[in-house]
């Protein structure tokens, strides 16, 4: 009988097939990984925050901050800002980036490699700033932990760079999906955006990486949604015009905190008056309206249920505006999101109440407004409607409110785009205004890795070669010669093998004609010929980084480096101009 074997596993096969644009097999085995191993470090990272209200908060909540004495959680902030100040800004700037926007930078210009110091401090300033009473979430840590933890896994397998940007998105997507129990708006959010791209290859590895997270929170958290709230609906057609009123007042209010928190004026403050400014800010409104503090999920599921006091809702929408809008400004780094979410609640809230007011024929139910004012806000703030609208269904577990808060998302997202002239919170955050990913060219040429396209028919040499010589290495057949130089500061050199094997007939015919010594040496630069100056470029790189290198160094071709030390390299491939143009008008 015929005998049936599964094919072996070879790691090296592994990185080779990922680094094609049609690894979706490989990649979704990744998210599957990845997605575990976020969930994991979620459930570390909540573990953290309950141990911290165990410890010294009432009732061991982490976000009970109304129980606790004014001067106590007044101290809070001036304590956690000061171990911020201490032990964070003694590092190198480059060490103090942390949180969503920290993910897009390094997805964007470091091709989602993270280093280990800022991952390290994420664990601890996340901690710190939520339980210090700060205005701060847990989402920014969650997405920067996860992020980073699934490209780590990558890096320790040395995967193509194009693999590593799909790992940031798993691990994007999973943080937040451990973290809230919304799976589907951990996805979305990832694509939306992080990764800036719709495509089948991005998706299904994301969504098993979502759903791994969730999974792995549920074991641990159950399966119950992030907020208990009564089922509403829309009711009268006659709260449509209301709901618009609503939508544009909490634009304004996601334009003001964008404005507020790219303020130059508070980033180019000495960096202890920045660090005083926030601790003594968050620690005087604290003393009053403890619900600013922290990230304010209580609240918000009291405003979702009408339990919040007018004044309470005001200082919600104001302070916590502004608390947290000044401390990014300042520079420490918090989660936004949270707070975010709070805050369009709170003003969600506050329009309902008014609109009871002027309008009573309205039929209003208690806690609509306040869903609809969460996913305005942060739609508004991180333009992102489609990962609002998600978090929206999937944190109340309510499907009436979607159309009206597809109105919502709207309105208030156009406010802040184009009356308050604001663009996504985390797109402003990248150099220059312009998100590189946003340009077609280069998200076509970051799905693949140089392996995939490059041309392995060629042969290296030396400068000078015999005859002899020469004709062995036509017998390979290949494509290129490449011609290795005798120090570094020379460049390589590719030279086509049809040159070089019509150059030899010519030289045979001479040298036959005249009686030269068949051993004379040849020297390939007198070749007749096209050479192409080459630049490195390692393998693991993407068609984007090629793309950006030939154009960086001038030339018309890239030879692959593989090996990890410089000793132990190889060159692998040769990739020309040419052939990353065929890629992409072939795609």
């Amino acid at each position: 009988m015929p005998r049936f074997s599964l094919p072996s596993f070879s790691l090296e096969r592994f990185r080779r097939q990922l680094a094609s644009v049609d690894a979706l097999p490989q990649l979704c085995v990744l998210g599957v990984v990845s997605g575990l191993v976020t969930g994991a470090v979620m459930v570390a990272f909540r573990l953290l925050l309950e141990l911290g209200g165990v410890l010294f908060m009432p009732g061991g909540d982490h976000e009970a901050f109304e129980g606790l004495p004014p001067m106590v959680r007044s101290s809070l902030p001036l304590i956690a800002v000061a171990i911020i100040g201490i032990f964070l800004w003694r590092q190198p700037a480059a060490a103090r980036k942390l949180g969503v926007g920290h993910v897009i930078e390094r997805l964007t210009y470091h091709q989602g490699r993270f280093p280990l110091r800022n991952w390290i401090n994420q664990w601890w300033v996340g901690v710190t700033t939520v339980l210090g009473g700060l205005s701060a979430g847990r989402e920014g840590p969650a997405i920067h932990l996860g992020a980073a933890a699934a490209s780590g896994l990558g890096q320790q397998l040395r995967l193509p760079h194009n693999s590593l940007r799909v790992l940031v998105a798993c691990g994007t997507a999973a943080g937040i999906s451990a973290s809230f129990n919304t799976p589907i708006a951990g996805v979305i959010f990832a694509m939306e955006v992080v990764m800036m791209e719709y495509t089948i290859a991005g998706f299904m590895p994301v969504i098993l990486a979502s759903t791994m997270g969730a999974l792995v929170a549920m074991l641990v958290y159950g399966s119950e949604p992030a907020f208990q709230v009564p089922s509403v609906s829309l009711g009268s057609l006659m709260n449509l015009p209301w709901i618009v009123v609503t939508a544009l007042f909490i634009g304004l209010l996601a334009g003001l905190f964008i404005h507020v928190a790219r303020s130059e004026r508070i980033a180019g403050l000495p960096v202890p008056l920045r660090l005083a400014l926030v601790a003594l800010a968050t620690a005087t409104v604290a003393w009053w309206f403890p619900e600013v503090q922290g990230i304010g999920y209580d609240s918000m599921e009291a405003a979702l249920a009408g339990n919040l006091a007018v004044e309470v809702l005001l200082a919600l929408v104001v302070a916590k505006l502004l608390l947290t809008a000044i401390t990014v400004a300042s520079g420490i780094p918090i989660g936004i999101i949270g707070p975010v979410l709070v805050v369009g609640a709170a003003a969600g809230a506050l329009a309902e109440l008014l609109g009871a007011w002027l309008f009573p024929q309205l039929e209003m139910e208690p806690g609509f407004y306040a869903m609809l004012g969460m996913a305005a806000m942060m739609g508004a703030v991180l333009q992102a409607p489609l990962a609002a609208l998600m978090a929206l269904l999937e944190l109340t577990h309510n499907p009436n409110i979607i159309l009206p808060g597809m109105l919502a998302v709207v309105v208030s997202g156009l406010t802040a785009r184009q009356l308050c002239r604001c663009d996504g919170f985390f797109i402003s955050m990248t150099r220059h205004g312009l998100h590189p990913l946003q340009q077609p060219l280069m998200q076509a040429l970051s799905r693949v890795s140089v392996p995939a396209v490059m041309e392995r028919s060629f042969v290296a040499t030396p400068r000078m070669v015999t005859r002899d010589q020469a004709r062995v290495l036509l017998d390979a057949r290949p494509a290129w010669i490449l011609i290795v130089r005798s120090s570094d500061d020379k460049p390589t050199l590719a030279l086509k093998a049809a040159d070089l094997a019509r150059a030899l007939m010519d030289e045979t015919q001479e040298a036959e004609a005249v009686g030269e010594d068949e051993d004379a040496l040849f020297d390939l630069l007198e070749v007749p010929g096209l050479r192409l100056e080459m630049a490195p470029i390692h393998h693991q790189a993407t068609l984007s980084e090629a793309f950006e290198r030939l154009n960086d160094q001038a030339v018309d071709a890239l030879f692959v480096e593989q090996g990890r030390r410089p000793k132990q390299q190889r060159i692998s491939g040769i990739i020309t101009r040419g052939s990353i143009e065929r890629y992409y008008s072939l795609k």
